[in-house]
């Protein structure tokens, strides 16, 4: 039995060479593998052959799977800040989450992998990040039902859900798109993300 070469580190040109590139390409084949195949059935040596890159150069930059998953996770919190600027009705935000279907395609069905796989907090990378994010929307959601803009009876913490498993229907559930219209195109996402907006109006109605 031949002996397994030992992993070489990545030598110093190679980390210096383009690191903002590099590690963009990493996330980007990240977002794929873990897309496809869920934080525990993603592979680093997958990652790394998606980006072309030398396997050691994530745990270079990343410090391995969990730490590539959490820069994942911080990447999304910036891109739920462009999603939610201040002042934005509550029915443009669910739109625009719709629409994400869209965009970040990748990001939604990892969050959907990371409920299926979901064991406890302690098997989840990206639980605290995650619930300080949302923690925000349902401080959004009790602010406005305290101005009196949502109903008594609304409760946030379950509207926060009911709204989230909506906005990535078209995602989770895309063999029901398809049963019920025939389709699973951009035309659907935009008239599906128009109607849960009409939908979230109804709710107050809101006032802009």
């Amino acid at each position: 039995m031949t002996a397994s070469k030992p992993r070489r580190s990545p030598k110093p040109q190679e980390r210096q060479r383009d690191p903002e590139r590099t590690r963009r390409l990493i996330l980007e084949a990240a977002g794929a593998e873990f897309a496809a195949n869920g934080y525990a059935g993603a592979r680093i040596a997958a990652i790394a052959a998606r980006a072309g890159v030398n396997q050691q150069l994530i745990s270079y930059y990343f410090d391995g799977k969990e730490g590539l998953y959490r820069a994942m996770s911080e990447g999304w919190g910036e891109r739920q800040n462009e999603l939610l600027a201040p002042g934005l009705p509550l029915s443009e935000q669910v739109r625009r989450f719709a629409l994400e279907t869209l965009a970040g395609r990748d990001g939604v069905r990892l969050l959907a992998w990371s409920g299926l796989e979901y064991d406890g907090p302690d098997s989840d990378p990206d639980h605290g990040p995650r619930a300080q994010r949302l923690a925000g929307t349902v401080d959004h959601i009790s602010a406005l039902k305290a101005e009196g803009r949502l109903p008594d009876w609304v409760d946030p913490q379950c509207l926060t859900v009911l709204l989230m498993a909506a906005a990535m229907a078209p995602v989770t559930l895309p063999h029901v798109v398809d049963g019920l219209t025939g389709e699973d195109s951009p035309d659907f996402v935009r008239r599906y993300a128009d109607q849960l907006a009409r939908l979230v109006e109804h709710l107050g109605p809101e006032k802009h």
